[in-house]
């Protein structure tokens, strides 16, 4: 826990360089938001292949926010299919999701932090409220 902790302690350091905390740490806890929104319009919509979409409307809209924003949406994308790596091993492969889709998924965030439109990833026919 004290390893993890001074990592994204230290992470978070090099990650302001010139930025004022408050602004920083404001951005970071908007760009949080805007990823768990994307998570949860996911886990709602329930769309078949409509998951890359969300990953990059959510890295999008976090990165939005300015340099916290997308430091936020860099750290939990990559905690995220990280920690899918882990329960895949514990569980022998049992999620389902492979290598291949766990470097698609990392493309979609990429895509979306870097600014281009999320909509690229979207699949026909999902509700325009996504």
């Amino acid at each position: 826990m004290k390893l993890f902790l001074g990592i994204l302690l230290g992470s978070l350091v090099l990650g302001v360089s010139s930025q004022r905390w408050l602004t920083f740490l404001r951005e970071a806890g908007q760009g949080t938001r805007d990823m768990m929104r994307a998570y949860s319009d996911m886990r709602e919509a329930n769309y078949k292949n409509s998951d890359k979409y969300f990953h990059a409307r959510g890295n999008y809209d976090a990165a939005q926010r300015g340099p916290g924003g997308a430091w936020a949406a860099k750290v939990i994308s990559d905690a995220r299919e990280n920690s899918q790596r882990v329960t895949d091993l514990l569980k022998f492969g049992d999620s389902g999701h492979g290598v291949e889709d766990s470097k698609a998924d990392q493309a979609a965030n990429e895509w979306g932090r870097s600014g281009k439109d999320p909509n690229h990833f979207r699949p026909p026919g999902l509700p325009v409220k996504y």
